[in-house]
């Protein structure tokens, strides 16, 4: 058995004490931003990283440094890495998520009140998960669309390959993988829960382990 913690937070201001944490190419990114929103979503994932992290290896989060270089382009906008941990950071609307374990993990949120369209549906799932949709009221199909959304993305995010993988190359039962066409994701080695980030959001965490996972949420406030 081996743990998997899941911080939720919530967006924090664009203010010195927070934007002093981040290092030369993520205040590049920050500020690469048009949005506001976005900004601070940004600034909160990389704070609530370095904080929970310095907190797990006994270091102050401002010396925790993130290598985030792009395996294709060589540009600092990849999945952030540190040596000793394995991390995944995701974030919408107001809610911004980091999970933390021991091995290759993916974490995903979204907001449920978004419209599943057909387009959408047909896109993300093959044809056994959409006719798990079909006679769905609008609301409770978005709703559980968005849930097989990130669980799918996290099973992504945990690769390392994202988008690279193809949607409906995954195939789900439940928050179980049930079988995948693409090499990198085996079901004897993966491990997928979903969470509970809180009203009008879906979120889904997964390690690729063949270990049993005890996840645990949390709520984390600077």
């Amino acid at each position: 058995m081996i743990g998997c913690a899941v911080w939720w937070a919530r967006p924090l201001p664009n203010e010195p004490r927070y934007l002093a944490l981040l290092d030369e190419a993520e205040h590049g990114r920050h500020q690469a931003y048009r949005q506001e929103i976005d900004r601070r979503r940004f600034l909160t994932g990389r704070v609530l990283a370095k904080t929970v992290l310095g907190e797990r290896l006994g270091r102050p989060p401002e010396s925790v440094a993130f290598d985030a270089t792009c395996d294709d382009c060589g540009k600092p906008h990849g999945k952030p890495k540190l040596t000793g941990v394995e991390f995944s950071i995701s974030h919408s609307g107001d809610r911004i998520g980091l999970a933390v374990t021991t091995s290759p993990v993916g974490l995903d949120v979204e907001t449920e009140n978004r419209r599943a369209d057909e387009s959408l549906i047909s896109y993300a799932l093959n044809e056994t998960e959409q006719q798990a949709l079909n006679g769905l009221p609008e609301e409770a199909k978005a709703s559980e669309f968005f849930q097989y959304w990130t669980r799918k993305e996290a099973l992504m995010k945990a690769t390392g390959r994202g988008l690279k993988i193809p949607l409906q190359s995954i195939t789900l039962d439940g928050p179980r993988l049930a079988a995948c066409t693409d090499p990198a994701l085996d079901p004897a080695n993966t491990r997928l829960a979903d969470l509970t980030p809180g009203d009008g959001y879906r979120a889904a965490v997964a390690v690729l382990t063949r270990d049993e996972v005890e996840v645990t949420e949390h709520t984390w406030q600077p």
